[in-house]
């Protein structure tokens, strides 16, 4: 069997990444045009159109496939999408950039060009319609809605060269894999039926259980943690993936899991992230995606189980990847090892729930982590981690006592 088809009608992978002298020549042009910048979630989803991942898309959205995508989950030409992939600008930035006319994308925060654009299209949108729909709220305290409200006011939109992957390849290389580079080690492995667990987390054990049920189902596991930016509090990349690599080298079956990366920022957008997930891991070559409680949830903007709802309300055609839907799982003392709500018959007493959220707030708080929250191995790195953090608020609060 082969691997699940990437998302589109085309069926193939489309990376927007300019290489050679296509690159070289596409520099110097760059340098001459007109620069936008981008903020940092717009500089991911451009790094994701330039490895393939948002496949088939060929640039930032037009008006017809921004309400499109808010209202009815699919672009004008009837490709399924989720949450709209846009770039904003202000009024008077907008107004000095003809329709036609070739600009420069530039990080704002490291400068560098990303990308060359062809605007074919300026429009404004409704914030707040669009807030509703995809993120279910227009509370600004939720941070994708933060981020929608904090655009420009103009929606600029038309084709992509891009130009660079920014810092991902070498801050963390070995984990940071484009579409491609999955795709050839899944068929290396010879898989054809692989689970993507979604993760911003260390793993605890709720976690590891979770990918250990997709092993019994599928060839492997691709774990695949997000690379862009978190809310405060979140923890680092570089630490998640060291207690990623302890967890797969001491308690899963060699050459079950790979561990891989993605450039993209947290949106935070619930059960619709949930299918976002699920689209660009089809891109990736997993057939599957993990779909626990809460995914991509904040606060309790969602139900626990929304993101298995969502799946069962679009079209069955949308996407060839599928949720594999698990419930709420903790560990049981009576049961004495991990279970969930679908096989533990024991009440709430016994059972140990377990979340990032609760394992983050005890090693802030230097509290014991009870026994089986999480692997001992594992701990070990987190607590090192807040130990630096309390280590660095004690040093900058004694340099602004003593002046």
């Amino acid at each position: 069997m082969a691997l699940v088809n990437p998302h589109g009608k085309e069926k193939k992978l489309k990376p927007l990444l300019l290489s050679g002298k296509e690159l070289e020549e596409e520099k110097k042009k760059a340098a001459t045009l007109t620069q936008i910048k981008t903020a940092s979630r717009e500089t991911g989803d451009l790094i994701m159109l330039g490895i393939g991942g948002f496949t088939p898309l060929t640039g930032f959205m037009g008006q017809a496939d921004w309400k499109g995508v808010c209202d009815d989950y699919k672009m004008a030409d009837g490709t399924f999408w989720p949450i709209p992939i846009t770039l904003s600008a202000s009024k008077e930035q907008a107004d000095g950039i003809k329709n036609g006319q070739e600009i420069a994308l530039v990080d704002e925060e490291s400068g560098e060009i990303m990308a060359t654009m062809k605007v074919e299209e300026k429009y404004s949108i409704d914030k707040i319609h669009e807030c509703k729909q995809v993120y279910k709220t227009d509370d600004k305290a939720h941070p994708g809605v933060a981020m929608v409200m904090a655009q420009g006011d103009v929606n600029l939109a038309g084709p992509v060269k891009v130009l660079s992957q920014g810092t991902f390849p070498t801050e963390y290389e070995g984990i940071y894999l484009t579409p491609a580079e999955t795709r050839k080690i899944f068929e290396d492995k010879g898989w054809s039926r692989v689970a993507a667990f979604q993760t911003r987390n260390p793993m605890h054990r709720s976690h590891e259980y979770l990918a250990k049920v997709a092993i019994e189902i599928c060839d492997g596991v691709l774990i695949h943690q997000l690379l862009g930016k978190l809310k405060p509090g979140d923890i680092p990349a570089p630490v998640r993936k060291d207690c990623i690599n302890i967890l797969i080298d001491n308690y899963f079956v060699k050459n079950t899991c790979v561990q891989a990366g993605y450039p993209l920022d947290m949106r935070y957008a619930g059960p619709r992230e949930a299918l976002l997930h699920a689209l660009f891991r089809q891109n990736y070559g997993c057939s599957d995606l993990i779909v626990g409680r809460d995914h991509a949830g904040v606060g309790d903007y969602y139900g626990p189980f929304d993101a298995h709802r969502i799946f069962d309300e679009i079209p069955a055609d949308a996407l060839e990847t599928k949720a594999m839907k698990i419930d709420w799982t903790f560990y049981c003392t009576k049961c004495d090892g991990m279970a969930s709500m679908k096989t533990c018959p024991h009440g709430k007493a016994d059972r140990m729930l377990l979340s990032g959220t609760a394992l983050r707030k005890m090693l802030s708080e230097d509290t014991p982590v009870p026994d089986h929250f999480s692997r001992p191995e594992v701990l070990v790195v987190l607590q090192k981690y807040y130990a630096g953090l309390t280590e660095k608020t004690e040093i900058k609060l004694h340099k602004a006592a003593t002046g």
